[in-house]
């Protein structure tokens, strides 16, 4: 009762002496072996080996338990020779798969690493287990250069065994090193699967934001397929179908969701898919510059108020307006350039042409004039005045 009582309280030392203390009352070979047990917590090595030096020939009902942690003692100590002897002594008496991989583990660390795969690979053909894949795998790959056998090994396991988080994950970090960016997104796209299943939904979270940056570098169409349908990420979504110029499926994706949430920074985005993809921009006009109205009233946002200023500026429906607003926007950031045109633009159509000229130099003295709505009003405003 005592011990249990020490064992509960984490006291593993005097958990351990009560032990040795009930084996040398009683010589009942289980208590020898929770001493050990303890012993190898509390990293004792030395007493394990001489507890196990001592005791060997008694103990016949535990003899491979106790033979197994004598040898896991002598790894520690780095008694690697005196280990192996042991441990195919043991292999002899007991020949089982949790001895083939003791053979191999002390083969590694003696760093004789061809042996320690021939050991594993015997054992994981019969176990399949997850931690032995993983100590041969990290032989094969990282010390005999059989990068393929690894690689062949994990993906084959995945596909008989199902994707474990630790082999998936190992797995993944090899294609990643190998910048095989279809192995890595197949793996995720496993792992996130698995953890769906699992209703773990942290982990989901996490192999999402991986998943999807590999499957936007690779194909942002392929992103897009995922998200649609996973439905995990509205926002990014529609972000997604901006970027691919899908501005139909954006506007309908946008008003779903803003519908549900009323978030209003999405009506200002309704607003810009509205008229980005109207074929007619003047028919949906007056309906645009409503929802930047309703949006400013209560978001104090640079690029709404740009956008609105810009508008307003450029269809002559309220210079005066549009240009305070983009004022107001060059306050939160005075070196955007976009802000800095529609300034010079609003300046331009109140013919404050020398104005205009001086702010839409810099903009061209600093970015060309590649693109096409900088280069007509470079050409309007240089015209001012004449």
């Amino acid at each position: 009762m005592y011990a249990l009582e020490y064992t509960r309280q984490s006291n593993y030392e005097k958990s351990r002496d009560i032990y040795i203390k009930l084996f040398d009352e009683t010589n009942k070979s289980e208590y020898l072996l929770k001493a050990l047990r303890f012993s190898i917590q509390l990293k004792d090595f030395e007493l394990v080996k001489e507890l196990c030096e001592e005791n060997m020939q008694i103990t016949q009902n535990e003899y491979e338990d106790m033979y197994r942690i004598y040898i896991v003692a002598l790894i520690n100590l780095e008694e690697f020779d005196k280990a192996l002897i042991e441990a195919k002594k043991l292999l002899k008496a007991h020949n089982n798969i949790l001895n083939y991989e003791l053979i191999g583990n002390v083969y590694y660390m003696k760093k004789e690493f061809y042996e320690a795969a021939e050991y594993l690979e015997s054992a994981y053909s019969v176990n399949h287990n997850p931690s032995t894949l993983l100590s041969l795998v990290n032989i094969l790959y990282s010390f005999i250069n059989e990068k393929e056998k690894a690689i062949s090994y994990l993906e084959t396991h995945i596909r008989l065994q199902g994707c474990s988080i630790e082999v998936c994950t190992k797995l993944l970090a090899i294609y990643q090193e190998e910048q095989n960016m279809d192995g890595a997104i197949s793996i995720l796209k496993k792992t996130y699967n698995t953890f769906k299943a699992q209703e773990n939904f942290n982990g989901m979270i996490k192999v999402y934001k991986l998943l999807i940056a590999y499957l936007e570098k690779k194909d942002i169409n392929e992103a897009i397929a995922f998200l649609e349908k996973n439905h995990i990420d509205d926002l990014k979504l529609i972000d997604l179908y901006k970027r691919a110029n899908r501005m139909d499926e954006a506007l309908t994706l946008v008003k779903k969701v803003y519908k549900l949430n009323k978030n209003i920074d999405l009506l200002a985005q309704i607003a810009i898919l509205e008229f980005e993809s109207a074929k007619d921009k003047r028919k949906v006009l007056k309906s645009v510059i409503k929802k930047f109205e309703d949006v400013l009233v209560i978001l104090d946002n640079h690029v709404y108020q740009n956008y609105l200023g810009y508008l307003l500026i450029d269809y002559n429906i309220n210079v005066k307006k549009g240009l305070s607003l983009v004022e107001q926007a060059l306050k939160k950031a005075p070196n955007n350039l976009a802000y800095i045109d529609s300034l010079a633009w609003g300046l331009y159509k109140q013919k404050r042409c020398k104005e205009a000229k001086k702010h839409m130099k810099h903009i061209v003295d600093t970015i060309g004039l590649q693109d096409d709505e900088i280069k007509h009003h470079w050409k309007k405003i240089q015209e001012c005045g004449k």
